[in-house]
């Protein structure tokens, strides 16, 4: 096995002399093998390992027992063991989603934090037999075309050494080596999805063909090639969607079906931390050219205006309000906010920067125009749950300035008798 190992690391460049590799280990036998490959050609590659370890707060006594395990472990081949717990169940809850998906999230951020930190690579135990599962697991939920591109070799800074293995390759590679592992119990139970698959269709697929899995492998990797080429179309999509507070519908709904559902299969993942199935595309879809929302767990996907958005739930700001006397900064949602006014508070009192209130007006300076400010951010096409958390600076219930609508004719007027000066800074970049 040790040389499928090697042909896969050069086949897909996954490693270079003197790299540090953050390996993922569960305790069982493929993640353990994974720890034994790497270590076996440590030398040849002038690696440095490290290994992690999620405690999922889940299995009791057998979780404890597999943290135990992969302590020892890593003492016995000198390699330093991060360990990290989490309370699945209650961060599943919180999320609404299922524990398998909470659990993959908390596992992969918490390997891209370590590994940020370490300057490392992450080294997944991901075989050929998972990337059949998982191929099969798309294919029923009606995934979009990278979602039956399988388990990538490498993606993102991770590298999956035993892609080109099947789990029996495990099973007497560990077996050759004299090589301990632990079993989660939970393998066993048909109450998840990936396990029916495992035990009760592949066996069937292989009975129809013994090497179902490199099939599988063979079949993913096509994919991914023409996947990629309609990934790289849905983001120049995007990028043309997308507009001050999201993306275009209009823009969205012109492309061809097949770029769109990567789009927005995409946008889902990346905005919403959701895998969106069958359904909620076409849900998806449909919103775009009626308008309305589709729950995406954590977040609400929402078509008003014209403009397609992703709106966490339960998301509101604290009732803000800072006193602004002089010279002031602070942060704010995702932005800087910097502001200095010639002021005595003998002349300028109870200026203050604070969210909305309700019952505010807003007069345009070139227009001579004082409206609601409801219907002023209305004007701007600001979304509905964009608006109570906007920034304001008012003179008691006069404002002067409004983040997406700038100075008011009365905040215009204090820039040149006090210097009025506000700016907002992001990514960099100052705005007025």
């Amino acid at each position: 096995m040790i040389n499928t190992v090697l042909s896969t690391i050069a086949r897909y460049g996954m490693l270079q002399n003197g790299d540090c590799v953050l390996i993922a280990l569960s305790g069982g036998a493929d993640s353990v093998s994974l720890l034994h490959c790497l270590y076996s050609i440590k030398e040849q590659y002038n690696l440095t390992l490290h290994a992690a370890h999620l405690h999922h707060g889940i299995r009791g006594e057998e979780a404890d027992r597999d943290e135990r395990f992969c302590k020892i472990l890593c003492e016995k081949y000198n390699i330093p063991l991060h360990v990290k717990h989490a309370d699945i169940p209650t961060l599943a809850k919180e999320r609404k989603i299922s524990g398998e998906l909470c659990g993959r999230q908390e596992r992969y951020a918490f390997f891209e934090a370590l590994a940020g930190s370490l300057g490392a690579k992450t080294a997944t135990a991901h075989t050929a037999s998972d990337n059949a599962e998982t191929l099969l697991f798309h294919l029923t939920r009606g995934a979009s075309v990278m979602g039956i591109a399988g388990i990538p070799p490498v993606r993102d800074g991770i590298i999956r050494p035993l892609i080109a293995c099947t789990r029996a390759d495990i099973e007497a590679y560990c077996q050759e080596n004299g090589l301990p592992f632990v079993t989660d119990s939970t393998n066993f139970s048909d109450a998840y999805t990936r396990n029916k698959i495992r035990r009760q269709i592949i066996p069937l697929l292989k009975e129809l063909n013994p090497r179902f899995e490199d099939a599988a492998l063979r079949f993913c990797e096509n994919a991914r090639a023409t996947g990629g080429y309609v990934h790289a179309q849905a983001v120049l999509l995007l990028q043309s969607a997308e507009s001050r507070f999201g993306w275009l519908a209009e823009t969205l709904n012109a492309a061809d079906d097949v770029v769109l559902t990567e789009a927005l299969a995409v946008l889902c993942e990346n905005k919403a931390r959701f895998s969106p199935e069958a359904r909620h595309l076409a849900l998806l879809k449909h919103m775009l050219k009626s308008g309305g929302a589709v729950d995406l767990g954590e977040y609400t996907a929402v078509c008003k205006q014209q403009i397609l958005r992703f709106v966490k739930k339960d998301q509101n700001e604290n009732n803000l309000e800072i006193p602004f006397t002089g010279d002031i900064s602070f942060p704010y949602r995702d932005k800087l906010m910097a502001a200095t006014i010639q002021n005595s508070k003998k002349e300028l009192k109870s200026l203050v920067f604070r969210t909305r209130r309700g019952g505010e007006t807003f007069t345009f300076s070139k227009r001579n125009l004082t409206k609601p400010l409801r219907k002023a951010l209305n004007e701007q096409k600001i979304p509905d749950e964009e608006r109570d958390s906007l920034l304001l600076l008012c003179q008691e219930n006069t404002v002067l300035w409004c983040e997406g609508l700038g100075y008011s004719q009365q905040g215009e007027a204090l820039k040149y008798t006090h210097r009025l000066n506000i700016q907002t800074s992001e990514k960099g970049q100052h705005h007025a």
